[in-house]
């Protein structure tokens, strides 16, 4: 089996001030977003998305919107993701960091 090992030079630039590395495997991927732009005025765009997602706040604080509810989270805190559920971000401190787990794999971000 090949392993595959990602630098932390080999990101990829969302935004500016945005980043994303991605690890994966052929059933599930892992992306660890850095946000450097807050604390962000209005939240990102809400979206969706067919896959599962469990995210780890591994830095920072924001505040998670899921459907109709608003959470604020900090560093340490997981939140969840069902198929298909409208859900966005809105960073609170100047940096955050989340590890965010997908299943399957999002083909979109390879």
């Amino acid at each position: 089996m090949h392993v595959q090992l990602e630098k932390d030079d080999e990101k990829t630039i969302l935004k500016p001030n945005v980043t994303r590395r991605i690890a994966h495997l052929n059933n599930m991927l892992t992306a660890v977003i850095t946000f450097e732009n807050g604390p962000m005025p209005e939240p990102d765009p809400v979206h969706s998305h067919p896959h599962e997602q469990i995210s780890y706040v591994a830095e920072g604080e924001l505040y998670f919107f899921i459907e109709n509810e608003k959470h604020k989270l900090q560093k340490g805190d997981i939140f969840l993701v069902p198929s298909n559920m409208s859900h966005t971000v809105q960073t609170i401190s100047k940096k955050v960091v989340l590890v965010d787990n997908f299943c399957p794999v999002r083909e979109d971000f390879l």
